[in-house]
């Protein structure tokens, strides 16, 4: 049994990840706006975007693997404040990393496919980043802050969907959400990228850290395509009309934090590195309707407070 620290413990890849692997390791999640209720891990509450808090958090816990997940991701809200985005995004990693360097922690950082502005995918860990947003500039100055301080963390560049809290997290909870009530739902066809199920992406990050990956990765799918041809694969996976899947443009969309537009990441360095091809989206989608047959969105809104 691992004791792990998962910051973002309410959101989607955090929640996730702790209910998925509570059975088998020690978790500790750490939540700040939503609290959860009756959870079957430990959970404590912190305001994490204050300096020093991070540190004295891992100085209180001690866990032997960081799995740092909070985040704000909202491009939108990072837009309208690029200071919070800065300092939760970028100062706090630095923070947890140089602690987790200094108290022998196995540290994964989570950072983002928006890394790159999309003219030239698929993308590899050696091509040069270049972030169109306040929130990729953030992730990217994250993404150095943790490789500068702390050398042996594990930087997962990553895209991801499934099913969430509030079961309106994920791009394949809007396009369940509007086709299973017989609402149209737009998808962009001119942005691609390359999502995971995200109980898939927790047992892949959960490999990496045991078996002591270090560096930067992309730990996405094998499998790429547009938003538009993801909803209409999401439509196919529970026989909804994919008719109902409207085609548009990102430029039509009216948002204020500017998208990228080819978003395809290589693979090649993480399955090099497993022995395996990574996951296609046909492996990915049948989890997420799986899981919907199994009730599993609803044990998870139940938890929030």
């Amino acid at each position: 049994m691992t004791k792990i620290l998962v910051t973002g413990a309410s959101g989607l890849l955090g929640l996730n990840f702790a209910l998925q692997h509570a059975a088998q390791h020690e978790i500790t999640g750490v939540v700040n706006s939503q609290a959860l209720r009756g959870a079957p891990f430990a959970v404590r509450s912190a305001e994490l975007s204050q300096p020093g808090s991070g540190a004295a958090l891992l100085e209180a816990v001690r866990p032997e693997i960081l799995l740092h997940c909070a985040a704000v991701a909202n491009l939108e809200i990072a837009e309208r404040d690029p200071a919070l985005a800065q300092r939760v995004n970028a100062d706090l990693p630095g923070e947890l990393a140089e602690a987790s360097r200094r108290l022998g922690v196995r540290m994964v950082h989570l950072s983002t496919d928006a890394v790159f502005d999309g003219t030239c995918g698929p993308y590899t860990e050696e091509d040069a980043p270049n972030p169109l947003s306040a929130y990729a500039r953030s992730k990217r100055a994250g993404e150095v802050a943790v490789m500068q301080a702390n050398p042996a963390a594990i930087v997962a560049r990553v895209n991801f969907y499934g099913w969430s809290l509030s079961g309106r997290r994920s791009l394949a909870e809007f396009f369940f959400n509007n086709l299973s009530a017989g609402k149209p739902a737009n998808g962009w066809t001119d942005v691609f990228f390359c999502p995971l199920e995200v109980t898939i992406l927790g047992d892949l990050l959960l490999e990496m850290a045991q078996r002591g990956l270090e560096g930067l990765y992309h730990v996405v799918s094998s499998e790429c395509l547009s938003k538009y041809e993801f909803g209409r694969a999401v439509a196919r996976a529970f026989g909804f009309d994919e008719n109902r899947v409207i085609p548009t443009h990102v430029a039509e969309s009216g948002l204020s934090a500017a998208r990228s537009p080819d978003l395809r990441l290589s693979t090649t360095k993480l399955a090099r590195d497993l022995g395996r091809t990574l996951p296609g989206q046909a492996e990915c989608l049948d989890r997420f309707r799986r899981q919907y047959d199994d009730g599993y969105p609803q044990r998870l809104r139940s938890l929030a407070a």
